[in-house]
Order: C-alpha cells, then structure tokens, then sequence
C-alpha cells in the first residue's frame, strides 16, 4: 500500500530539488558538452546507483553509521574530490580542439565514466543530508515499507535521469556554440574549471 497524497507532493517536490544546479548537474553538462550525451549515460547510470544506494541508507539508518565514523566519509571525499580534478585539469592541459568522434570518444572508458557518476553521488555530503531530511516524511508508518521505499527510489531515479539529460543536452549545446570560431579556444578551459569545481566541491562540500 502507498499513501498517494504523500506521493503527489513528493514528486514536484523532488523534481524541483534535482533541477536545481548542483554536482551530479554540473557535471552531466560538462560532459555534455565534451563527449556527448551518447557516453555521457554512463555517467548517468553510476550517479543513479549512487543515488538509490544513498536514499535506501539513508531511510535503513546506515547514514547514522556514517556519522559515527566521520573519518571515513571525510577521506571519500577527498578521494572523489582529487579525482574529479586531476580530470579538470587534464581538460585544462589537452590541445584547444574539437574532435568528438566515436574514436574519440572511446578514449573515455566506460568504466570511469559509471565511476565519476558513483563517486559524485555517494561522497556527496548534501545528498546524504537531503536524503536524511526529506525521505523520512513522505513514509507512512501505516503502510509496509519495501513497496513505499521502492516507488520513491523510482521517482527519485526518474527526475534525477531526466534533470542530467536536459543538463547533459544543454552542454551540448554551448558545445556546439563554442566549435564556432575562435570560441574553440575556450572550450577545454571552461569543460576543464567546472570539473576542477565539482571536484573541490565535492571535497569541501
């Protein structure tokens, strides 16, 4: 059973909050507008994981276990955050080009890509704490938890998917503003800053 007037206010609410700009949108469009939405998704699908890991957690009380072993969590970040902007500047260091083709492409394992998605979800601290703040309400004590947890994961997954994709095709976009001209130049230097900020946010965050 699901109490549907919970479920109605949770969703708006919820879409509301994953459009807002923050990490996990931030760097959807920067690979947006550097590698493509094609292999942008696996991005998507590793900050998807992260995200349902971080709302079951959070609502099974492994947040509080969290909190009683700060260290751990605090070198995650860290971790996640020198990841992030060891790619930053890489970007930063590559030749002023746009060559985006499958070939190109490819160079980006699939593999990193999930893990960028999972590491920028999990190590998020805001995401922890929203999680821990917002999910709690909208479960009834009355009904079973398992089918009430599994739908809101569903909409949480579901507006987060569809908030990356219109970022990832934003950066899009603003790449195909910047293969203009001499706007080329600044491509990797933009591409690059948002990934070293996301990084340094995650870390400090």
């Amino acid at each position: 059973m699901l109490d549907i007037s919970l479920l109605a206010v949770f969703i708006p609410t919820f879409f509301i909050v994953s459009i807002t700009p923050g990490m996990c949108m931030t760097l959807a469009m920067t690979l947006g507008m550097t590698i493509g939405i094609k292999r942008t998704m696996w991005m998507m699908l590793g900050e998807v994981l992260g995200v349902a890991i971080v709302a079951i957690s959070a609502v099974l009380g492994v947040a509080s276990m969290m909190l009683n072993y700060p260290q751990a969590f605090v070198l995650l970040k860290w971790l996640g955050g020198a990841y992030l902007i060891y790619i930053g500047f890489s970007m930063w260091r590559s030749k002023a080009t746009l060559n985006l083709d499958d070939q190109t492409q490819e160079r980006i394992s699939k593999k990193a890509l999930f893990n960028q998605g999972f590491v920028t979800a999990i190590a998020n601290p805001k995401g922890w704490a929203f999680m821990i703040s917002l999910l709690p309400p909208f479960i009834n004590i009355d009904y079973a938890l398992a089918p009430q947890l599994t739908i809101l994961v569903a909409v949480i997954l579901l507006s987060e998917f569809v908030c990356m994709m219109a970022y990832a095709t934003g950066g899009k976009s603003l790449r195909l503003f910047l293969s203009r001209g001499d706007n080329i130049k600044w491509m990797n230097a933009i591409a690059g800053s948002l990934m070293v900020a996301v990084g340094v946010w995650l870390a400090i965050g």
